[in-house]
């Protein structure tokens, strides 16, 4: 069997950036419960929960969790585009995953150094005042016959992209 702690130790030592996340009203338990778990997988420090977005502490996230919210640091705060403002003096650069005006495809979007993703409500995405306060958008390119993810399933991806892109510039 392979040595499953070996080889993440590996990828652990080739991970400088850093990641962080904000969901902006992600209203369903089992969604953010989703969320956090694979944030954990991928490292993710920070988490800021924004609008309806429910606590990490709610039985029904923490079914999905499964314990992995003790892995991050989460902040409530009521306002998206506050919270993008408080990542961004953090160091961090707000990406919103959306599909909006002058969203680049995800492979094109700026996903070096340290990057906090924005990712909005199941049913209508980021909020207009957050997509004001992002550095920018991008979208992950869809060919087949459904238009949409599961916000669980477009925060893994992108958050797989991130650390992709980290990885395959390390030497």
């Amino acid at each position: 069997m392979t040595d499953v702690k070996r080889l993440n130790r590996v990828w652990r030592r080739q991970t400088e950036g850093r990641l962080a996340l904000l969901l902006d009203s992600v209203s369903q338990p089992f969604n953010v419960g989703s969320i956090v778990r694979t944030a954990a997988a991928f490292g993710v420090e920070s988490v800021w929960l924004c609008g309806i977005t429910p606590d990490l502490d709610l039985p029904a996230v923490g079914k999905t969790a499964l314990g992995t919210d003790r892995f991050l640091s989460a902040y409530r705060e009521p306002s998206p585009a506050q919270a993008a403002k408080e990542a961004a003096a953090d160091g961090f650069r707000v990406v919103a995953v959306e599909l909006a005006s002058g969203a680049v495809p995800l492979f094109e979007a700026p996903l070096d150094g340290d990057i906090c993703l924005a990712i909005g409500n199941e049913d209508h995405g980021c909020s207009p005042a957050l997509l004001g306060a992002v550095s920018s958008a991008a979208y992950i390119p869809q060919v087949g016959r459904v238009g949409s993810l599961n916000v669980a399933v477009a925060a893994a991806i992108a958050l797989a992209e991130v650390r992709r892109r980290e990885w395959s510039s390390s030497p």
